[in-house]
């Protein structure tokens, strides 16, 4: 595992751990990676600082970064049901939807969906502000 400092056309800056060194390079081939701010496509590696173990920390690292990542998994998790719960599906009419919420004031309606990069950009454009949040898959 390899954690890489990233930072997006936008200067947004962030985290993310890789299984290798080559696998940043093939998730940016194929547009896999975004930036978590701004969905931005335009991923750069930014400067690090890299890490020096023995192989006697290798595996009490593993540990720490895979007790991490359950951690962050079952957030994630709790995150996607309390939204099922509270919020209202509309799948890919989310732009059309969330334009009937936004400019009827007495609507407080919440929706949750699915929403192209484009569309999102022309909703922002419009002084709609969108949360994107990882939809964790609950089988896995």
């Amino acid at each position: 595992m390899i954690k890489y400092n990233l930072k997006c056309e936008n200067d947004h800056e962030f985290e993310s751990w890789f299984s290798d060194s080559s696998e940043f390079d093939k998730l940016l081939k194929k547009g896999l990676l975004d930036c978590i701010y701004c969905s931005s496509k335009k991923i750069n590696k930014s400067i690090m600082a890299p890490m020096i173990s023995n192989s006697k920390n290798i595996d009490e690292q593993n540990q720490i970064v895979n007790n991490d990542l359950k951690k962050e998994k079952n957030k994630l998790l709790k995150l996607r049901n309390y939204i099922e719960k509270n919020f209202d599906y509309v799948g890919k009419d989310f732009s059309k939807k969330v334009r009937e919420v936004y400019y009827d004031k007495k609507n407080k309606k919440a929706i949750y969906g699915t929403t192209s990069h484009e569309e999102r950009e022309e909703l922002a454009e419009e002084g709609i502000n969108l949360l994107s949040i990882p939809w964790i898959n609950k089988d896995n």
